[in-house]
């Protein structure tokens, strides 16, 4: 600790001239202020209270400048475009989307795949949705597109509604592939424009803080377990066989003890085609490792593998000779539009909702990585509307929902893109390969698509190495890793997706529940104040107690917060005020007994009677020193004429009554005696006293109040002073001070003179006046 401090002071003072630096080692700061509690900060802060201006008023308010904004808001193309340096970063863009073109070719057609789709509908989704965000969006670096873990969740959707077995031919009971894909494809297209519709509304309700919920560690192990789907889904090309469609909980491990169980059926051609195309863009992709410095753009692997399978396939007869099957005919062209199925929105609804956030999710967390590498801003609602608009319009077009890649991402920018307009020539190339040259893949193997994404999956499954760096940062978010990657592996991706943020926003909650609570010591000659279990420096101010919590108070916490304070304090509170109210409660039936005896002496046959009050303090106190050693037992009492001379006053547990002369006198002691001496402090009832007489309740950590809270402290002020500690707030921000007031909080008992700016401010002002208020004293503080 102290090596940093004095490696930032000696970073401070060389920002310094060297007199300045000398100057400053020889100061010591003084701060001297009188002491403040909230009503003097305010007034001496000139609080006022902000008339709030009411922006619904704005919202219909037209001019040019508002039109204009809204527009390049909105349409963000229109504010960069204009201003693009050509020269410097149209070289880097052609050639950045010309690498992206040429990833996004393969996994096109491998990522429709996954999504049980025909491969040109991957094309498809290569072109539309890319070239509307550019359009729309505002990060200038991510690759938009077809997406794995997108694709599988697509795939689980159209193998759900649409499985093989209602495809079924009775004739030879294989399936109809035809119409299989043409219901599947409808079942993708509407997910696409029900995604879209999600995105773009919650974009325009500026709703883009709903990804704030899902933290890193879920979305990376969400991600892991998405990988491990698109990794089992794809053992089915690799191996050749022909397994029946499952989805809901545990389909995926099914679906592994299927592939187990039929491995005897695999085909060899298809095994071998699969290794071989592994092993080679294996080797590719390691030899752009090792020559990264000196090429100028990465060696295409996917790419040249894909042109070589395809040529070797249609040499060789892959799919006549060995069983090998292939892609089989790609159509040239664009297919025209195609409104979406309304009939279909009430089973997709809840699977639309959960991509949409899901593919959100992923783009905007790669967008503000970039965005913060390269000194520009991404906007959230903004990017919801252009990723919601590309899902929408891709969907009228015949695309399934897409999100961004993170490898496309990171060839983009590496191969030297700066703006959307790399984005722009990839689509463009697509375009020319789904007019052109998309027939001649007709020939392509399967299993070298499988490959290719089996491949490509080594990024995310590097992402298993987040249980080590977790276990030692932090163990909470490794629970949320591991719970979502169980939950997504054994309930399917939708469910595992909701079990994981709920699980997150619960173990929010129970942190928030169980906070740390400590007690705080000064340091020193300072106004700071620490942990005394963390900081042996730290000292207890005597008489006061000073109580922090690392957590809001609010109705989760708010009675473990009163335990913990009165735990902490080394008081048994409520023992003891329950002591005192039974000793209090015996002190006042003795003085009603006392009344009625007076009131029945005085009216007695004409006698004159007195009655003789022992009430003397050193008395009352003797006699409830008697009490609390003997709970339940009465006051011992003393007869003046011995015991057989008032056996009456003894059963009644009377004091003694004289006749005679003394009537006057003792008459009037008598009435002394029924008003008594205040005995209901402590000391008087002799019960022990805390060791301390002021609490002080650090309440910086409070960012909010709510009615519970409200209550629990008017009771901790309650109950403190029940015996005999006047307890005072500090450090309160101003919205908490706002709701305080809001809440009814301070009233005659407890008022804003309670309520301090610090916590120095506080304890001073108890150390000073432990029971009164008077005006505030100086503060002299050596910082």
């Amino acid at each position: 600790m102290g090596l940093s401090e004095g490696s930032g002071q000696r970073d401070t003072e060389a920002l310094l001239p060297v007199t300045q630096a000398m100057e400053l080692r020889k100061r010591n700061y003084y701060v001297e202020r009188p002491l403040l509690n909230q009503e003097q900060l305010e007034e001496l802060g000139c609080l006022t209270t902000g008339t709030g201006t009411l922006e619904w008023r704005t919202w219909f308010r037209c001019s040019y400048t508002r039109a204009r904004a809204l527009l390049f808001q909105h349409l963000p193309v229109l504010a960069w475009l204009p201003r693009y340096p050509v020269r410097d970063w149209l070289l880097g863009d052609l050639l950045a989307g010309l690498s992206v073109a040429i990833m996004q070719l393969p996994q096109g057609l491998a990522y429709a795949l996954l999504a049980g789709l025909p491969p040109v509908f991957g094309l498809y989704s290569s072109f539309y949705p890319v070239f509307i965000y550019f359009l729309f969006g505002t990060s200038r670096h991510i690759s938009v597109g077809t997406f794995a873990v997108m694709s599988v969740m697509v795939g689980s959707v159209t193998e759900s509604l649409a499985p093989d077995k209602d495809f079924l031919q009775a004739e030879n009971a294989t399936v109809n592939e035809e119409a299989r894909d043409a219901v599947r494809v409808q079942l993708a297209t509407t997910l696409s424009v029900l995604v879209g519709l999600f995105q773009v509304g919650l974009g325009l309700v500026h709703f883009g803080f709903v990804v704030t919920y899902l933290s890193e560690p879920l979305v990376r192990g969400y991600t892991t377990a998405a990988s491990v789907q698109v990794f089992v889904s794809q053992l089915k090309y690799v191996f050749g066989l022909q397994l029946s469609s499952r989805s809901g909980p545990l389909s995926l491990i099914y679906t592994v003890l299927e592939v187990c169980q039929k491995l005897p059926q695999s085909v060899v051609g298809t095994v071998v085609t699969a290794l071989v195309a592994g092993v080679v863009l294996v080797l590719v992709k390691l030899l752009n490792d090792k020559l990264q410095r000196y090429l100028p753009l990465p060696i295409p692997g996917e790419l040249l593998t894909l042109i070589g399978a395809t040529g070797i396939s249609y040499g060789v007869g892959l799919k006549h000779r060995f069983g090998v099957d292939v892609v089989g005919d790609i159509p040239a062209g664009l297919v025209p539009p195609v409104a979406p199925k309304p009939q279909l929105f009430a089973s997709l609804v809840g699977f639309a909702f959960t991509i949409a956030v899901v593919g959100f999710a992923i783009a905007i967390s790669l967008g503000k990585i970039f965005a913060l590498r390269h000194g520009y801003r991404v906007d959230s609602n903004q990017e919801l509307v252009a990723l919601g608009l590309s899902n929408l319009i891709g969907g009228i077009f015949q695309c399934f929902p897409v999100s961004c890649s993170m490898s496309r991402s990171l060839v983009q920018e590496g191969a030297g893109g700066n703006t959307q307009v790399a984005g722009a020539v990839s689509s463009l190339f697509i375009l020319i390969i789904i007019l052109k040259l998309g027939e001649l893949f007709r020939d392509l193997p399967k299993a070298v698509l499988a490959a290719a994404i089996i491949v490509n999956l080594k990024g995310m499954m590097k992402q298993f190495t987040d249980i080590c760096s977790l276990w030692k940062a932090n163990r909470e978010d490794l629970l949320i890793w591991l719970v979502t990657f169980v939950a997504t592996i054994l309930l399917n991706l939708d469910l595992g997706l909701a079990v994981a943020v709920v699980f997150s926003l619960l173990l929010v909650v129970f942190r928030t529940q169980l906070p740390h609570y400590s007690v705080l010591g000064q340091v020193p000659d300072t106004d700071i104040y620490l942990d005394v279990a963390e900081y042996s420096e730290a000292r207890e101010v005597p008489g006061v107690k000073i109580f922090r919590s690392s957590a809001t108070m609010y109705f989760a916490n708010a009675e473990l917060y009163s335990d913990a304070l009165k735990q902490r304090c080394g008081v048994d509170v409520d023992h003891l005020i329950s002591r005192k109210k039974k000793l209090v409660k015996k002190q006042e039936q003795k003085l009603k007994r006392l009344k009625k005896l007076q009131k029945k002496t005085a009216t007695s046959k004409g006698t004159s009677v007195s009655i003789e009050v022992n009430s003397s303090a050193r008395d009352m106190e003797s006699n409830n020193l008697e009490d609390s050693k003997a709970e339940g037992e009465g006051p011992a009492m003393s007869c003046g004429d011995g015991a057989s001379a008032c056996p009456e006053r003894k059963a009644m547990d009377l004091p003694a009554v004289s006749t005679g002369n003394e009537l006057e006198g003792t008459a009037a002691s008598g009435q002394e005696g029924a008003k008594a001496p205040d005995v209901s402090n402590l000391k008087a009832l002799g019960l022990p006293q805390p060791h301390f007489h002021s609490l002080v309740l650090d309440l910086g950590a409070l960012s909010f109040v709510d009615t519970v809270c409200l209550k629990s402290l008017k009771n901790i002020f309650r109950d403190f002073r029940e015996i005999e500690v006047e307890v005072y707030m500090a450090a309160c921000r101003s919205p908490v001070v706002a709701q305080l007031e809001a809440g009814h909080f301070f009233d005659a008992s407890i008022t804003k003179q309670h309520l301090f700016a610090s916590v120095h401010d506080a304890v001073l002002f108890a150390l000073q006046h432990p029971r009164s208020s008077p005006a505030s004293p100086v503060l002299m503080t050596k910082l």
